[in-house]
């Protein structure tokens, strides 16, 4: 993996949290979270989340109680108990040997600080809100284990996730290789601002060329909003392209960044303009859904 500019990572700085599950996501989502915490100069966390198992047969076990007899019934409930027990022991092990062999090969990458590993109990976004305050960005996968098969639909986390963190917010596609162009959806806004301000001042995409794209005219009012844009990247040393394109922003920059072989996607995450109303409703589902490269998401 390339891994230039390389720095050491600092344990004073939040860290870089990988959320890993058993889907086929695992593998980039590792990759672009060694990478990310290895330009930023960062600590590396992987994070496997074992979620409770919905409903129960214990209690499904105890809703027969009309229909057998109270030792059978008994007797089944302590088997039932003891099957829970064990595939929660098996879900542990499984756990711990995906997060080491994430490790290895973050350490295999190039990524050369130490490889933080965790596991938790529960829901997705409970965990990722509890590890919040240390974290710097968060990183996984655009669909999980539970629908890893299930083209053109996002994971049943993700939006939640999405939604609860504070912080930049990755979500990796099915393969990685380090980006070699960017395009920021701009729409003028303070959200966008901020976001652009971040991007300028950190060492993650430094080098990257970047093409900030508007969905509106191409008029005076939009060529100085731009022309903000380009200072504030160009400030920071950055390459920058600037375009506006009129129609659908959903349409406008799915079709800019095919045209322009654009290989992750930012933006900010809420608002009320055209763009940023993305990650409200239905229209974030969709980008995110058609969206064919990575996408990062900045609150």
């Amino acid at each position: 993996m390339n891994s230039n500019p390389s720095q050491i990572p600092d344990p004073t700085l939040g860290k870089v949290l990988a959320c890993l599950d058993e889907s086929r996501y695992a593998t980039p989502v590792c990759d672009y979270a060694a990478w990310s915490a290895q330009r930023m100069g960062a600590p590396l966390s992987l994070l496997h989340v074992i979620p409770h198992p919905p409903g129960g047969r214990a209690d499904e076990a105890r809703n027969l109680s009309g229909s057998i007899g109270f030792k059978a019934r008994e007797g089944l409930l302590t088997e039932l108990a003891a099957l829970d027990a064990e595939r929660a022991r098996l879900a542990m092990e499984q756990g711990r040997i995906l997060l080491e062999g994430a490790a290895e090969r973050a350490r295999q990458s190039g990524y050369e600080g130490a490889v933080e590993v965790r596991q938790r109990h529960g829901a997705l976004v409970d965990a990722a809100l509890a590890l919040e305050p240390e974290t710097r960005m968060l990183v996984l996968g655009k669909r999980g284990a539970d629908t890893a098969g299930e083209r053109g639909h996002l994971g049943s986390q993700l939006e939640g996730v999405i939604r609860a963190m504070h912080h930049p917010v990755l979500i990796a596609q099915q393969s990685f290789s380090p980006p070699r162009r960017i395009m920021f959806a701009w729409d003028g806004s303070l959200t966008a601002t901020r976001g652009l301000e971040m991007l300028a001042r950190g060492a993650l995409l430094q080098g990257i060329p970047v093409d900030v794209v508007t969905a509106g005219r191409d008029d005076d009012s939009t060529g100085a909003s731009l022309a903000r844009a380009r200072g504030i990247l160009e400030g920071g040393g950055f390459d920058v392209t600037t375009a506006a394109m009129e129609g659908d922003p959903e349409d406008v920059l799915l079709a800019y960044r095919e045209a322009h072989g654009v290989d992750l996607v930012i933006m900010g995450a809420y608002g009320h303009s055209r763009i940023r109303r993305f990650l409200v409703g239905s229209t974030t589902t969709a980008l995110l859904s058609r969206c064919r490269v990575s996408m990062m998401v900045l609150r």
